[in-house]
């Protein structure tokens, strides 16, 4: 098993779209690339601590490659809007990779630098890619949020 780990926005949406794929074992939301140690939703919604929230898949490379789980990093979310996601705004719906290791690094690179340069967005895309810090991960009734409400989407979702 391989560790990854993508900020895209709200984390809901994220961690259903990933574990969806095959080869993707397991997913958890939660938070990363902050200052404080063991935040709080509440405490990362003020936009103060400097977390992002992310998922951390665990994945099977014999089934599903790093490479693909960027391809689709790439189509889920907007990479272009710094510190914003749809009508989400703040340093927490950041779009970043967090990479475990170098292989993943030089793929993010690669794979950014490649989706830049193909015309795919309009505008430049402002991904950070930083190394993994510690994962906090979310609390319990924000895993699987979606799933445990029969719902596909963060905008059903924010609208009850």
């Amino acid at each position: 098993m391989e560790k990854a780990t993508f900020g895209a926005g709200c984390f809901w949406g994220v961690e259903l779209a990933f574990s969806k794929l095959d080869g993707v074992e397991s997913t958890r939301a939660g938070y990363i690339g902050g200052t404080l140690e063991n935040p709080t939703y509440e405490e990362v919604c003020k936009d103060n601590t400097g977390h992002a929230e992310a998922v951390e898949i665990m994945f099977d490379p014999q089934v599903i490659r790093f490479e693909t789980l960027l391809t689709h990093f790439w189509e889920w979310h907007d990479p272009t809007t710094v510190n914003r996601q749809g009508e989400d705004v703040g340093t927490q719906y950041r779009s970043a990779i967090f990479y475990h290791n170098e292989k993943q690094k030089k793929a993010a690179e690669d794979s950014k630098r490649q989706m830049d340069a193909s015309g795919h967005f309009k505008t430049p895309i402002v991904t950070e890619i930083t190394k993994a810090a510690t994962f906090f991960p979310a609390e319990e009734y924000h895993q699987k949020y979606l799933e445990k409400r029969g719902q596909t989407s963060c905008s059903v979702a924010a609208k009850g």
